[in-house]
């Protein structure tokens, strides 16, 4: 009996033995196992975040000083309305004044105001709101369509806050930059975004090279501000891609380098100076490298050298491949007339070539633009002595090249390459800038006339209605 209670006694002690063991040793270490598994890891990125924010760019001063040289830029014109009953009635013209509105940036404390061509075009009144609130009217100093500048002048009777130009050469792919205007009438509105892709052209005939960004822009930005993180201008913003009307990812800006020159320009000159490379061809790919049974992809292929101009009198030929110029890398027409529309005749350009398999650079100085694309007819040029003394003339333009279309209507007359056109609507003609001015000036309901000597040397003259 002894030994039974003995048994039962020694397995009690060790049954608390064991428990007590547990309690204290097993089960709290469980414990804090259980707590450590539970730890909220969602504070271990807290300083990564803070990290990324003070490694993020810093906007706020370029922002801050961009703001204040950024103006509201306001455009009344007269258009001519539909005629109701009450204006028969009355007499009254359909005529109404219709308000459009841009940005524009202050360039110098003197106030002048770069900004579009479309945003000044056809006004009768233009006024510039500052940042400050005050209004002023401003004047026309003079613009080109062609790149879409125009440069505005403002009496503030005091200096005014201004962005200096920026040099668009050096801006980067993936580079931070902030477009600041008024769009939809919201003044003093910054938004930032990266540069996309440069030397962007959107009209397809090679002559614009955009900037592209996915800064947000919308109507009423036109004119303003693209400006990196430093502040420096490196764009107008001038063009949207959309099918709503509104900004849906792609903006446009005409780089500051092109809109920089295009101000100097027509304050020095009071109009564009463009200088002139002198050669056609295409940009290449592959389809047109497989064409021409050549290697390279990329460059500006020469197809034909003009008659006279900077680039044959250094030696290029047909058939060279441009890679570079000014050691600006050539990859497709946009990059060459990019950097041309920031030169003028005269200058001098160092135009790296592919020829025969070999690199060689070549100094190239411009000319004044000497050709012009006239309707119907074709590309024509200014004419020199020898020209005119072949048809013992005074004046004229010379054809060098047919309107693909009506080329073969003036085969079939006789006029050929080398024609030489004297007088358009019964106005002598010297230049090709006489050309343009006739053309420009003349109503859309006035026939065009056209007055020539043709191979023969015979006087004949031709209608267009």
């Amino acid at each position: 009996m002894k030994k039974i209670l003995t048994l039962v006694l020694v397995s009690a002690l060790g049954g608390m033995l064991t428990l007590g063991t547990y309690k204290m040793f097993l089960e709290s270490n469980n414990a804090l196992v259980i707590t450590k598994t539970q730890t909220p890891t969602n504070f271990i990125p807290t300083s990564n975040v803070a990290n990324a924010i003070n490694n993020a760019p810093d906007f706020t001063t370029a922002a801050e000083n961009t703001v204040h040289s950024v103006v509201h830029v306001k455009n009344t014109s007269i258009v001519s309305g539909q005629m109701t009953y009450k204006d028969l009635f009355y007499g009254r013209s359909s005529a109404r004044p219709q308000v459009g509105t841009g940005s524009g940036v202050i360039i110098s404390p003197d106030g002048y105001i770069i900004t579009n061509n479309h945003v000044i075009d056809d006004s009768q009144e233009l006024t510039v709101t500052l940042n400050d609130n005050r209004e002023f009217n401003a004047k026309i100093i003079g613009s080109d369509e062609k790149t879409d500048i125009a440069l505005l002048k403002i009496e503030a009777g005091e200096d005014l806050p201004y962005t200096a130009f920026g040099d668009s050469d050096q801006a980067k792919l993936g580079e931070w930059v902030l477009a600041v205007g008024n769009p939809f009438n919201l003044t003093s509105t910054v938004t930032a975004g990266i540069i996309s892709a440069k030397s962007r052209d959107l009209s397809g005939d090679s002559y614009q090279s955009f900037i592209q960004t996915d800064a947000a822009v919308n109507p009423g930005n036109s004119g303003g501000a693209l400006v990196n993180a430093n502040g420096d201008l490196i764009g107008i913003n001038t063009a949207i891609s959309s099918q709503t009307g509104s900004y849906i990812g792609y903006s446009f800006a005409v780089p500051s380098n092109i809109a920089r020159k295009v101000i100097e320009d027509i304050m020095e000159y009071g109009n564009v100076q463009n200088g002139i490379l002198g050669v056609t061809g295409g940009a290449l790919n592959n389809a047109f490298a497989e064409k021409l049974n050549i290697q390279d992809t990329e460059g500006f292929y020469v197809d034909n050298v003009e008659e006279g101009s900077g680039a044959q009198v250094a030696g290029i030929e047909k058939g060279d491949i441009i890679k570079k110029i000014d050691q600006v890398k050539i990859r497709k027409f946009a990059d060459l007339r990019g950097h041309l529309n920031t030169k003028r005749p005269d200058d001098v350009v160092n135009i790296t070539i592919l020829r025969d398999g070999d690199l060689k650079e070549i100094p190239v100085t411009l000319i004044k633009n000497q050709t012009f694309t006239m309707p119907l007819v074709g590309v024509i040029k200014n004419t020199d002595k020898k020209d005119l003394k072949k048809f013992n003339l005074n004046n004229g333009v010379k054809i060098i090249r047919l309107n693909d279309e009506y080329a073969q209507y003036w085969k079939q007359n006789g006029i050929l390459e080398g024609t030489i056109i004297t007088a358009i609507n019964a106005q002598k003609v010297n230049t090709i800038d006489d050309v343009q001015n006739i053309l420009k000036t003349k109503s859309p309901y006035e026939p065009l006339q056209i007055e020539l000597i043709n191979a023969k040397g015979e006087k004949e003259r031709y209608n267009f209605r």
